[in-house]
């Protein structure tokens, strides 16, 4: 075979399409809304700013009264959105953050302690530089403002002055914000609450009891949690509480899990009921068997984070962002201590508080960096994190009453945003040019190593030398490369062991997953190699008909195989493989990893036998650091 360095490689930048479907899809709409969400800003500057000035103050201050009988509830524009459409805001983030903790990113408990330790001194080092700032007076008390990070404006940040490839980082600083975003909400419920009502917070606790219940008993209908929901907001509003920490809780409360194998086959079932019989009421049970198939938390989510990312935050910041900064405002805040204290506590504290969070948990060996993310690269997303916007603006609202005060702490927080992306994109031209970290530093080293338990293994699992191929079954490149591993097998003999991980590229490869799937249930059966050796002879033909005709040539349970493929019980499996191609630096396929370490350069016979031989004495794969 000629000497190449052909791959395929996924159409973005980095492997972000390969994630877990319900994180991409977190990012992705975090970091698009924050386009609409600066947009938002700006436009209310201007509007403040204009000799429209006074339309901008009238809307929002326009009254809008509910009432049942004696009963009312009256709210200026502003406060229905601060105190109702953010409630629905919070909502969604505790839906992810209880995702992620039952079977996302948070699952594995050792990755989450050093974000988690870097987001709690994120926090308390903001609110000290705060207070020593400004440490007395009405003014002392909007520390919490500083405490904040906005996710949303966070990864469009970094996506503009952030390194490339920048996956695992990205992951890193949304695991950090899940902390930030806990506390900021706790803070709000805790110290910015007015007196509380305590038959309305008895019956607040009830329907958040009513949803836990709901959700622990399967219940699938939308109208369900919406009910129990507006029931919550509305309790806590009269209690006293500020009903957005009635949003994270519910959030919190519903559950998340991997779709079951029995209710997806329920669902396959009635969907080929409905192609025999295409009736209504055949349809709605389709409907429905459908959406009990999927958790009531994921099926929330992909309702209603597109609306609270692209409709509900920029509306929040047009009504809260537009600051008239004429006639001395703005002079007089940029002489005012409160409006310091708030630069200094999201730039500076921000910054510090992160970077020597992270820093010294790692010299403490508490935990470790994801590979591919360097410490001057932690800096950087440190001081994007000091983009505090949509929280901090909230709580600059709650803590003072005086207007004057909470003009002097948003502009606070308007210049605190741009002096982060300046910090950020600073620390980030640094981190590339002093330490080389241009491009998050693709790792080198496989992560996690090889474990003949788990992997699959052609040749004897105690062989002195591993080669390792993350390939992708669609993959013209990876198919080519088959007659490479034949020929150094052939060459070495008992001495090679050879390994291959899953790394379907979906976005440009629709049918690499299927085959991935289709390949760990075959290895569930003993039938791995030879439906390896099957699906790269037919590269072009992996329909979901064509893997369960080579499974039944091959002798394989096709009834099972079928299940399998349509259940989704590998698709974890392939997963891992896919988070560890991530870890482990693999870009594209096939990238091959040479005793423990990814070769770079042409990947033909003669260039990985010598790469072999030469390493063959530290065979020993190392530890990942």
């Amino acid at each position: 075979m000629s000497a190449t360095t052909d791959q395929s490689a996924p159409k973005k930048r980095q492997l972000l399409a390969q994630l877990p479907g319900s994180l991409r899809s977190f990012i992705a709409t975090e970091a698009g809304g924050a386009g609409l969400l600066l947009a938002a800003t700006v436009i209310a500057l201007v509007w403040a700013n204009s000799p429209l000035s006074d339309s901008y103050d009238s809307l929002w201050h326009t009254d809008l009264t509910i009432r049942l009988g004696d009963w009312t509830l009256d709210k200026d524009l502003r406060h229905w959105l601060d105190e109702g459409l953010m409630a629905l805001f919070f909502f969604v983030i505790g839906l992810e953050v209880r995702r992620e903790w039952a079977i996302g990113e948070l699952r594995d408990r050792a990755r989450v302690t050093i974000p988690v330790i870097a987001g709690i001194g994120g926090m308390i080092v903001p609110a000290l530089i705060f207070v020593l700032i400004a440490p007395s007076g009405e003014a002392a008390g909007g520390w919490g403002i500083v405490i904040a990070t906005d996710t949303a404006f966070l990864l469009g940040a970094m996506a503009i002055v952030g390194p490339a490839c920048p996956t695992q980082l990205r992951v890193f600083l949304l695991t950090l914000s899940i902390v930030d975003d806990i506390v900021a909400i706790s803070v709000i419920g805790i110290f910015y609450s007015e007196s509380i009502d305590a038959i309305a917070l008895i019956v607040a606790a009830l329907c958040l009891t009513g949803i836990a219940l709901a959700s622990r008993m399967g219940a699938w209908r939308g109208s369900t949690y919406i009910l129990l929901g507006l029931g919550l907001w509305l309790a806590t509003v009269i209690s006293g509480l500020h009903p957005t920490i009635a949003g994270m809780a519910a959030g919190l409360l519903v559950t998340a899990y991997n779709p079951e194998r029995e209710r997806v086959l329920e669902a396959a079932t009635q969907a080929h009921a409905f192609r025999q019989s295409p009736l209504a009421s055949v349809a709605r049970q389709t409907a429905r068997s459908v959406e009990r198939a999927v958790s009531p938390n994921e099926r929330l989510q992909e309702l209603l984070h597109p609306w609270t990312s692209f409709v509900v935050v920029p509306l929040f910041a047009l009504a809260n962002a537009g600051v008239d900064m004429r006639n001395g405002v703005l002079g007089d805040a940029l002489s005012s201590p409160l409006t310091w204290a708030v630069v200094a506590g999201l730039v500076v504290g921000k910054t510090a508080g992160i970077t020597f969070g992270s820093l010294g948990a790692i010299r403490a060996r508490l935990g470790k960096l994801p590979q591919g993310v360097g410490e001057g690269q932690v800096v950087g997303g440190a001081a994007l994190s000091g983009i505090g916007f949509t929280v901090s603006l909230l709580i600059a609202g709650l803590a003072f009453d005086s207007p004057v005060l909470q003009e002097e702490a948003k502009i606070g927080v308007l210049i605190a945003a741009a002096l982060a992306v300046a910090v950020g994109w600073l620390a980030f031209k640094l981190a590339a040019v002093l330490r080389g970290e241009v491009s998050a530093g693709l790792p080198t080293i496989l992560d996690p190593p090889v474990d003949p338990a788990r992997d699959h293994v052609r040749g004897p699992v105690d062989a002195p030398m591993t080669l390792v191929e993350y390939a992708d079954f669609e993959c013209p490149f990876c198919g080519r490369a088959t007659g490479m591993v034949k020929e150094l097998r052939r060459r070495f003999g008992d001495d090679l062991r050879y390994v291959i991980r899953h790394l379907p590229l979906v976005d440009v490869h629709p049918h690499a997953e299927l085959a991935a799937q289709a390949m760990e249930e075959a290895g569930d059966q003993g039938r791995f190699w030879e439906l390896h050796d099957k699906l790269f002879d037919h590269q072009d033909e992996l329909e979901f008909e064509d893997l369960l005709g080579y499974a039944g040539k091959l002798g394989i349970d096709v009834e099972e195989m079928a299940r399998a493929l349509q259940d989704g019980r590998h698709l974890r499996r392939v997963q891992e493989d896919v988070m560890s191609a991530e870890a482990s630096g693999a870009r594209g396929t096939p990238t091959f990893f040479v005793n423990g370490r990814r070769h770079v350069g042409s990947y033909d016979a003669e260039s990985l036998a010598s790469e072999l031989l030469a390493t063959r004495a530290a065979a020993v794969e190392p530890t990942p650091a």
